[in-house]
């Protein structure tokens, strides 16, 4: 009896130490160098696991830096319309005419779609645009719809005189939004590849509404206003746009490439798949 007895306190001991084994060898056999504790710093930041988004200020989102110049531009063109605000529309002419004569050149008629040019010579000497070309043409087309649209309603409701009297659709002015529309578009083409592009685009847009006022067609309201359409067309364009910053292109880029036929000098149009 007392032999089983021990036989059973030798079997349990066994037992017991079979168990221990494992988590005795767990220790470290040189305490000079115990394990680095756990960094449990962060471990309650987001206990439910869901990933959390910030919601980001409405200055900082796309729509208001879309509108806010071109809100600013139209807002002190409606200040100062019809010979309101600290400035007044009869003040800066009179300002206008002291620095250039009273002129009726149609320049302006030209200089709108310079910016335009720019646009393509920069393109056929071979600078990456930020969009393919035939979403370029798209928001073109697009921003020219939206441009033509606002200036001729707000035209036709603001039936403002024209400071020749030649007729009472002076506000906004039509040359000025046209400029404004296609240096922005320039500006936002090239933009990652230098500042000039636009820079050169916009001064030219700001040479077509001094013009306008030189020739006595605009007040200082309408032209600035018109850039605040012209801008803001751009603007709406590309916030709205399927292609918008960041998104695949369709698939497809247009080239036009100078070349000969026989001795005539031409023009070669490229259609190809994009890489």
């Amino acid at each position: 009896m007392r032999s089983l007895f021990s036989s059973t306190r030798v079997a349990v001991l066994g037992l017991l130490l079979s168990t221990a084994t494992p988590v005795l060898a767990q220790v470290p056999l040189n305490p000079a160098n115990p394990p680095a504790a756990t960094d449990t710093t962060h471990k309650y930041e987001n206990p439910t696991g869901v990933p959390t988004t910030a919601k980001q200020p409405f200055f900082k989102s796309k729509l208001f830096r879309a509108v806010a110049i071109p809100a600013v531009l139209i807002g002190y063109g409606a200040y100062t319309f019809n010979g309101n605000g600290f400035y007044t529309n009869q003040e800066a002419q009179r300002d206008i005419h002291r620095i250039f004569p009273s002129s009726q050149s149609r320049v302006a008629d030209i200089l709108i779609f310079v910016p335009y040019l720019e646009l393509g010579a920069v393109a056929l000497a071979g600078v990456e645009s930020h969009s393919d070309r035939i979403n370029t043409l798209l928001i073109i087309a697009k921003s020219e719809a939206i441009m033509l649209g606002s200036t001729y309603i707000v035209k036709a409701l603001s039936h403002e005189e024209r400071p020749d009297g030649s007729d009472n659709l002076s506000f906004p002015s039509g040359h000025t939004a046209q400029a404004f529309l296609a240096a922005s578009i320039v500006h936002t083409e090239f933009r990652d590849k230098s500042q000039w592009y636009g820079i050169g685009a916009y001064t030219v847009a700001t040479s077509v509404a001094v013009l306008r006022m030189v020739v006595d067609k605009h007040w200082q309201s309408d032209v600035v206003a018109g850039a605040g359409f012209g801008i803001l067309s751009a603007h709406l364009a590309y916030l709205t746009h399927r292609n918008r910053w960041g998104r695949k292109s369709i698939g497809r880029d247009v080239g036009i490439v100078p070349t000969f036929y026989g001795n005539t000098p031409g023009l070669c149009l490229t259609w190809r798949p994009s890489k």
